[in-house]
């Protein structure tokens, strides 16, 4: 491993196999997460030709995209749902695959609860049938999502093709005002980039902002990564990784710990370190962030008019043309006072415990509650955090607001199960794409923002900026 380059390329070098007549490596996968949606086609790809699991010990698995929110009883109200589930119950089950079941205190969203149960470690390569993986890069490790044919490759081999990425360094320089989030952070760096900014990138997220970021504000950032075009990003390891990962279930403890710190800190990307591009963004001018179209790089500050097409580069004109015929918004004019139908804080972005502190913060700003005719839901990621929310009277804190408490999964994010838009309703949304019909409707519309913008929003059925509620708590 060499000492002077970035920790993309030292994890890399590191689990390479060989490289192949392609100029691809064949990369060692360290950990590998299932879930319910992608898994079942790799299972059987492996029983027609009669292989079996390689490393079981380096899987894990959850059900989350399909499982309903309201209760944990069987069979599930959706028949294509409950079918899901038997077939990882029996796949888990035949191949000796830890799996973490509904009921367990252990089940959630994949990427939380890898994280909160210190499987997602720095220094590592991790992969998952799930986009969103890039999440996990926020411990300073290669994380990215596969589809189903590689999912079966890893079962099969512990190893993957990967063709090799360039490197983007990302300075967050400066420091975040009060109603700002690592949500906004993340929205405008797409947004300065691009949707397909990253394709053949890995962001490296580094500067004083992101330093000082928690590591659930940093698996926000890093999750979104994908939706810039970029296969993976991550953050270098340092005391604030450690400090998350102590103590963890599949944590390494006494001198195992000792030589596991030492190793990850090896890792981190060198001073010297070169990168093919950086990038550097100013974070004292930021305001909270709302997406206005069907791609995430669709957005603008909260305050901020939507964009005239004129004032687009002509490449992205026809997309913004048909986005702002489909969401229903005016250019020249911000969304402020834009009405809001759904309210919904939770997915892999944005269902951790900060998330919904952010938002009993803005509740406590105000004597509001949710007003009739908008419908609030919260959606932890994991059951650990639910019983969390329901300890700490955070979910008491809700319900007496207005909200919807459920339990956990991807839920409206990806309108899988039965929490989806309905018709042309508008949702203000946590999640992590505004894609048409992402949220369960074909017509439906998603204004992505942070966990306080969407429960401003909640409270007064439109959009608003969230500061301004947080400004009333302050001043209590």
């Amino acid at each position: 491993m060499t000492s002077s380059g970035t920790l993309y390329e030292k994890v890399l070098d590191l689990h390479t196999v060989r490289r192949l007549p392609s100029g691809r490596r064949q990369l060692f996968i360290g950990l590998h997460l299932l879930n319910e949606v992608s898994s079942p086609q790799a299972f059987g790809m492996l029983r027609e030709r009669g292989i079996g699991v390689l490393c079981p010990e380096r899987t894990f698995a959850t059900v989350d995209h399909v499982i309903p929110t309201t209760a944990l009883r069987r069979p599930w109200p959706d028949a294509d749902a409950e079918a899901m589930q038997i077939e990882l119950e029996a796949n888990v089950g035949r191949d000796g695959i830890r799996y973490f079941a509904p009921g367990s205190g252990r089940q959630g969203i994949v990427h939380v609860v890898g994280p909160e149960l210190g499987l997602t470690q720095p220094g590592t390569t991790i992969c998952c049938g799930d986009s969103h993986t890039s999440t996990l890069g926020a411990f300073g490790n290669i994380s990215f999502g596969i589809g189903a044919s590689h999912v079966r490759d890893v079962l099969a081999a512990q190893s993957l093709p990967l063709a090799d990425l360039k490197v983007r360094r990302i300075d967050v320089r400066g420091r975040l005002a009060p109603g700002v989030f690592a949500k906004d952070v993340i929205l405008a760096i797409i947004r300065r980039l691009g949707a397909k900014g990253g394709v053949g990138w890995a962001y490296e997220y580094g500067g004083s902002v992101v330093d000082a970021l928690s590591m659930e504000e940093r698996m926000t950032i890093c999750n979104m990564s994908i939706e810039g075009g970029a296969l993976c990003g991550y953050v270098n390891p340092d005391a604030t990784t450690t400090a998350y990962l102590e103590g963890r279930p599949y944590a390494p403890r006494g001198a195992a710990w000792e030589r596991a710190v030492a190793y990850w800190h090896s890792v981190a990307s060198s001073p010297a370190a070169r990168y093919d591009d950086r990038l550097e963004l100013d974070a004292d001018a930021l305001e909270p962030m709302v997406t206005w179209g069907v791609t995430p790089a669709q957005c603008v500050g909260v305050n901020e008019p939507v964009p005239e097409l004129d004032a687009l580069p002509q490449s992205e004109r026809v997309l913004a043309h048909d986005a702002y015929d489909y969401m229903g918004v005016e250019p020249g004019r911000p969304l402020l006072g834009m009405p809001v139908d759904v309210a919904f804080v939770g997915s892999c972005s944005n269902s951790r415990i900060s998330d919904f502190e952010a938002v009993a913060a803005v509740i406590r700003g105000t004597q509001r509650r949710v007003p009739k005719g908008t419908r609030a839901l919260i959606v932890p990621g994991s059951e650990a955090i639910h019983q969390e929310l329901v300890t700490r009277g955070l979910a008491a804190l809700f319900v007496e607001a207005g909200f919807e408490v459920r339990r956990p999964g991807c839920s409206l994010c990806i309108g899988m199960n039965a929490d989806a838009l309905e018709g042309r309703q508008v949702g203000a949304s946590t999640s992590t794409r505004n894609f048409k019909g992402r949220q369960g409707s074909v017509l439906g519309r998603t204004l992505l923002m942070s966990p306080a913008m969407v429960a401003a929003a909640a409270l007064t059925g439109q959009v608003v900026d969230a500061r301004e509620l947080l400004t009333r708590e302050a001043e209590a």
